[in-house]
């Protein structure tokens, strides 16, 4: 369950991705360019300490940029090369965001919801003490089924940042698409999404055992 905190942020992630983007190899737009958010969906930390959010984010042309991020309330060890950017939130304090694709707690959630379906985090608001369950706002579907058993990922060996970025660990190699667009999946477990506007499935990522 992912808890969705009525609460403020400086800066705003879009505001740090939009510092953070232009940087990156497989971006196409211009810097400074004002971004809005498209769509997302959230995994579980299993131990309940980091946010693990996916955010799919348009800056105005055709491209769709999906950009999976980590929050953490302290800094990541030897990760300062995948550090997105510091926020202040109103309500849990100092968060360090991150590349997810180099964060150790991403790539086993991420292999578990392509080879098994399971994984995704719902998520809830407080309203007058209650928590209320929010509709997500795309739909993600994998091609696992539930009573397979996702491979042991275990250390992440190297992050090849390209599109698709492809993270190899000791169990898997996972590729995440960064420009969203109608192309085949490869042969392996694949995991698609749909949101408002875009009806027909696109490859959001992929997974093949090493």
């Amino acid at each position: 369950m992912a808890l969705i905190h009525k609460a403020t942020l400086r800066p705003t992630k879009l505001e740090l991705l939009a510092q953070w983007l232009p940087s990156q190899s497989w971006y196409q737009g211009k810097t400074g360019a004002e971004l809005t958010r498209v769509g997302g969906y959230r995994f579980d930390d299993p131990e309940g300490e980091v946010g693990i959010e996916t955010m799919l984010v348009g800056d105005g042309g055709e491209i769709v940029y999906q950009v999976p991020l980590t929050y953490r309330g302290a800094p990541l060890e030897d990760a300062e090369a995948s550090l997105v950017g510091t926020t202040e939130h109103s309500v849990l304090g100092s968060r360090w965001v991150y590349d997810a694709t180099a964060d150790p707690v991403y790539a086993p959630e991420l292999a578990r919801m392509i080879f098994t379906g399971a994984g995704l985090a719902d998520e809830y608001v407080e309203q007058d003490g209650s928590l209320v369950r929010r509709e997500p706002s795309m739909a993600v579907v994998a091609s696992g089924a539930p009573a397979t058993d996702a491979p042991a990922v275990g250390a992440i060996r190297r992050v090849v940042e390209e599109d698709p970025t492809l993270i190899v660990t000791d169990g898997v190699e996972l590729a995440v698409i960064r420009r969203l667009a109608p192309i085949a999946a490869p042969v392996g477990a694949a995991l698609t999404g749909t949101w408002p506007g875009q009806p027909d499935p696109l490859l959001l990522a992929y997974a093949l055992p090493r």
